[in-house]
Parts: C-alpha cells; structure tokens; sequence
C-alpha cells in the first residue's frame, strides 16, 4: 500500500537508502518518507544502526611452535553520517571484518610464547582493534569493542599444561610435608633431650635423698643403740630394703622380674660385695 500512496516506513535505529534512477540521493531517517517512484525515486535498501557482532575463529601457531584457536569477538555498527559509504562501499561487512582480524592475530601471536599469549590477550584485542578502527572508518562502520574470548590449544597440549601445573602442586606439597616432618622431628628430639634432663634431675635428686636419709639413719641408731657401728646398720638397712623389694614383686600381678639366689645370707653376701666394690674403688692404685 506504501509504494501506491508513494509512501515508505523507516523503522527505528534504521536508515534507508534513496536512489533516483539508480543514482544515489539521500539517506532516510527512521519515520514517514514520501517516495514518488514515478519520477524514477526508489527504495535501495535498509541499513541497520544497531550494534552488531561477529565472532571471528582463527587458528595459528605460537613463537614455541603450539598451534592454537583464538576465538574474537568484534562488536561493530554502522555510522548514520556515513550511511552511503557503508551500503555502498562494502558487499560483505562481515568478511572484511574477518580478513582483518585474521591478519593482525597471525601477525600477533606467532611473536609470542603460549603462555605469554594468555598473559597478554588483552594486547592482542587491543592490536586488533586499533587495526579494524582504522580499516574500517573509511568504510562508514565503527568498532565499538573487540575481546579475545577463548584461546585453544591443542587437546594433547592442554594435558600436558595440567600435568605440569598437577606435578609442581605435587613437588611443593611434599616439601611442605617434609618440612613439617623436620619440624616434628626436631621438636620431638627437643622435647626427648628436656625429658632425658629433667629425669636425670629426678634420679640424682632421688639418690641425693637416699644418702640423706640413709646417713641420718646411721647417725640416729648409732647413737639410740650404743655399741652398734655403721657396718651393723647398713646391714640391716639393706635387709630392710630386700624384704621392701621382694614384697613389691609379689604384689604385682604381672611381673617379668628375674630371681637370682636369695636369703638372709645372699643380702649379707651382696651387701659384702657392694662395700668391697666401693672400697677399692677408693682406694688408690699403685702400678
């Protein structure tokens, strides 16, 4: 009905292109247009003023020979100022866009490492679109953003970058478990030595008490019992504490202690032997 009345409809964030007979004449704003296609004015096309994307896959190979798939993604539009030259200019927007892209990221990542490539995907974007932006202006389209979303490697190259990653996680986790066995260690040997110290402590404490008490005790029957000497009651003193012992053994339930040849006169026979041991221990050699 619109080409009868001489009518068109341009739709928002669109514009439309005027030819006189087949000569172009004006671009059309979104709104009523009056065409009189009987003077030879007609309809060339619509032009979208929309943001548009294009998601470019190119593959190529790193400067340490990986091959990978760089996946990015161009977001561009069409200029309203420059209408004529982006519907004229251009068959195909989207395959100029695509020869450009592949041409700055072959030229780009082949200069880096692959890890430099993850490192830096925002300079490679950034290359990107300051070479589109300049290729493009001239044909009446703007880039608003270009991203490197995804980069690929090979399947067998993505294996072994986990491996690696897997195996150094594993390297510094067990030096971390060794370290932490060293310091057990040392702190249980600090701990032995304190131990082993302060027992000695106790030992020497408790023999110190010993010859105390068993010092005190002479001089206490010596002098309670006239006529009785030191020998007398260390002898008794060491009955006493036979008998002390062997009741203790009986008491236990369950002993693994050793019996040797005991009595009365097996204590007086050990009690001979220990103060002739110390006898001649006290006194001096002559060699």
């Amino acid at each position: 009905m619109g080409n009868i009345f001489c009518c068109v409809q341009v739709d928002q964030s669109t514009v439309a292109i005027k030819e006189k007979f087949g000569k172009f004449e004006d671009v059309l704003e979104p709104g009523c247009h009056c065409l009189p296609w009987p003077l030879g004015s007609q309809l060339a096309g619509h032009l979208s003023l929309r943001v548009q994307q294009l998601d470019v896959r190119c593959e190529t190979k790193t400067k340490d020979n990986v091959f990978v798939n760089v996946v990015a993604s161009i977001q561009y539009r069409a200029l309203a100022d420059k209408a004529s030259d982006a519907f004229y200019k251009l068959t195909n927007t989207k395959s100029q866009i695509q020869s450009y892209v592949f041409d700055v990221i072959r030229a780009s990542v082949p200069k880096l490492n692959l890890d430099d490539v993850f490192e830096q995907k925002n300079d490679i974007a950034k290359a990107v679109e300051d070479e589109l932006e300049k290729a493009m202006s001239a044909y009446g389209y703007e880039i608003v953003q270009t991203l490197i979303v995804d980069i690929e490697p090979d399947e067998h190259v993505k294996r072994a970058m986990n491996e690696i990653n897997a195996a150094a996680r594993m390297r510094l986790a067990a030096n971390e478990k060794a370290e932490a066995e060293k310091i057990l260690q040392i702190k249980r040997a600090e701990g032995e030595a304190e131990s082993k110290y302060l027992s000695g402590l106790g030992i020497a404490r408790q023999r110190q008490a010993i010859v105390d008490g068993l010092r005190d005790s002479v001089l206490g029957f010596s002098v309670n019992v006239p006529g009785t000497t030191a020998k007398d009651v260390m002898d008794m003193v060491l009955v006493t504490q036979y008998f002390d012992t062997m009741k203790e053994i009986g008491a236990a339930s369950k002993s693994s202690a050793i019996f040797i040849p005991h009595g009365p006169g097996a204590v007086r026979e050990v009690a001979n032997q220990i103060r002739d041991g110390l006898l001649q221990t006290s006194q001096p050699s002559f060699s």
